[in-house]
């Protein structure tokens, strides 16, 4: 972590560490405070058992802080190998000798007992890395938030309806009634990166100036109505618009539609956590797979941004909006309802470019390999990160509708296989100055 790290009053942070605790615990916990049979069962071998998950964060949480930091005498030292995500694939986990919902939910509730005890009494002005600014918090919280955005994924997996709450959003307005659909980015240097954020990841880091040609980028998501004309244009079709690794995955797997989607005469129809409704044509389509976001962007004559141009998008700052956290009218973030909002519902959150729903909703396909920034150094360990650089995983960016706010920022990367579309995946489209 070569950038250096501000520390704010070490009482309110301390305060604030532990409001983000309570507030990612109790989330976890409402996600799992269902049928026993749902937690154990596996609902798809993209997935692990729900039950994983909740014990899975607190065995993260009690390597990191309590035996990393707090040298504490691990608790259950021969769950370890269960819980490592590197261990185990996720199709092999539901054959593994797993803490039961009971037992998982009393042993995080041990560990955190102690966490609380160990933030008590941490040094956070300590220059160790780990304990600077609470980095170590931040690390967990923002891991288990990226858990309960799996666990969401995983119940709309089990397609079985109830098990998640619904909530309102503000409407939407026509893209067409007073903004351009575009939005031109004036070439020039700008800096990429997190620089001194306290709880930015490594691979965010460090901050670095480049240089950008002008460009333009779609004011807005693509919506459903949009995605659905490629479809209704033989999108699914032709090859022309697909790479070759796209077309052969469209073609095997017999892809026609985002997943999820079902036709009935002219009409699509979604299925959302066990509901069978509309899909409502002015919402950001989501469940699209890298292939298919990049080809609808070649359909339309277009491309997808790099991750740098919707970065730099976003105006340099914590938020497009500013360095403020996310207030409700800006931007839709942790599981405020479970859907997109409706293109256009956060005029507040738009860039000083006037780019508007970069941050939630959606995550947000680019046209990027995951790879490093220069002068990458791995922080706390290679397997957050490093381990996945290369031209295998597409990154995203912007957080989705499920994402809490605290595990998001503009610099936040996010990466996933170009096939993956169980994720709450979307994009908007670029394309270069002519």
């Amino acid at each position: 972590m070569s950038d250096s790290i501000k520390v704010p009053d070490v009482t309110a942070l301390k305060e604030k560490i532990a409001a983000e605790l309570a507030t990612v615990r109790a989330r976890s916990l409402t996600y799992t405070d269902i049928d026993e049979a749902v937690l154990v069962r596996q609902h798809s071998p993209l997935m692990s058992p729900l039950v994983w998950d909740l014990a899975h964060v607190g065995n993260y949480e009690e390597l990191w802080v309590l035996r990393e930091v707090g040298g504490i005498t691990p608790l259950r030292p021969e769950i370890d190998d269960l819980y490592d995500a590197f261990t185990h694939t996720r199709g092999d986990r539901p054959g593994l000798p797993l803490l039961g919902p009971g037992e998982a939910r009393s042993y995080i509730a041990g560990v955190r007992g102690r966490v609380l005890d160990v933030l008590d009494k941490i040094d956070l002005d300590d220059p160790d890395p780990l304990r600077a600014g609470g980095f170590v918090f931040g690390l967990v919280v923002q891991h288990e938030h990226q858990h309960d955005e799996t666990m969401l994924a995983t119940l709309q997996l089990s397609r079985q309806p109830g098990l998640v709450r619904e909530g309102d959003l503000p409407p939407g307005r026509s893209p067409n009634l007073g903004a351009s659909g575009e939005v031109h980015i004036p070439g020039g240097i700008f800096t990429m990166g997190a620089g001194a954020a306290p709880w930015a990841y490594d691979n965010e880091r460090p901050a670095h100036r480049l240089y950008l040609p002008g460009y333009w980028i779609d004011r807005f998501p693509v919506s459903n109505g949009a995605y659905a004309e490629f479809v209704a244009a033989g999108g699914y079709e032709d090859p022309r618009w697909w790479t070759p690794a796209g077309w052969q995955w469209v073609e095997t797997k017999g892809v026609r539609a985002p997943l999820f989607w079902t036709r009935d005469g002219d009409i699509w129809w979604r299925i959302r956590f066990g509901r069978e409704e509309p899909v409502p044509q002015d919402e950001p389509v989501q469940h699209v797979s890298w292939y298919e976001a990049d080809a609808y962007a070649r359909w339309a004559g277009r491309r997808l941004p790099t991750e740098a141009e919707w970065e730099k998008a976003c105006g340099g700052r914590t938020y497009p909006w500013g360095d403020a956290d996310p207030t409700l009218d800006q931007a839709n973030l942790g599981h405020l309802a479970a859907r997109p909002a409706p293109i256009g519902a956060y005029p507040q959150g738009a860039s000083p470019y006037g780019v508007e729903q970069l941050i939630g909703d959606v995550w947000e396909w680019t046209d990027s390999w995951f790879g490093p920034y220069p002068g990458f150094r791995s922080f706390p360990y290679r397997e957050y990160s490093e381990v996945f650089f290369g031209q295998e995983y597409r990154v995203l960016r912007g957080g989705s509708w499920a994402t809490h706010p605290s595990a998001v920022r503009s610099t936040f990367r996010n990466w996933d296989y170009p096939i993956r579309r169980q994720i709450f995946s979307g994009f908007r489209c670029a394309r270069s100055e002519e």
